[in-house]
C-alpha cells in the first residue's frame, strides 16, 4: 500500500512559552551562580544565563521583526563571546586546581591574599 499521510494541523508557539523557557533558565542560572562554591558549577549557571539572553534575542526577533535578523546576529553574537569566556574561564579553573587541587571559590580568596 501507499504511504500513509496524516494531516497535521500546525499550531504556532505563542510567545510566552518561550519567555517562560527563557525565565526559567535565568532563574536557575541566578540560583546556580549565588550559591555554588565549585567554580565549574558557576561557569555552568553563567552559560544558562547567556543562553536565557540568547532565546530571548530569537524570540522577539522572530515575533517583533519577522523579516529581520538583527536579534539572531546579537543572539550569535553572544554565543561567541560565551565561548571566548568559556576557554578563559576553563584555562583559570584549571590554574587554580592545579595548585590547591580543588576548584572552589575559596581558593581564589588565598590567591588574593
Amino acid at each position: 500500500m501507499g504511504d500513509i499521510v496524516v494531516n497535521t494541523i500546525q499550531i504556532p508557539v505563542p510567545m510566552i512559552a518561550y519567555l517562560i523557557v527563557s525565565l526559567i533558565m535565568l532563574f536557575a542560572g541566578i540560583y546556580g551562580f549565588l550559591t555554588r562554591k565549585n567554580l565549574i558549577m558557576i561557569l555552568i549557571a553563567i552559560e544558562l544565563i547567556l543562553n536565557a539572553v540568547d532565546i530571548n534575542f530569537a524570540v522577539f526577533n522572530r515575533y517583533l521583526f519577522p523579516g529581520q535578523t538583527e536579534g539572531l546576529f546579537f543572539a550569535f553574537f553572544t554565543i561567541a563571546i560565551a565561548a571566548c569566556e568559556t576557554a578563559v574561564a576553563i584555562a583559570i579553573i584549571i590554574n587554580v586546581y592545579r595548585r590547591f587541587g580543588s576548584a572552589e571559590v575559596d581558593n581564589i580568596q588565598t590567591m588574593k591574599e
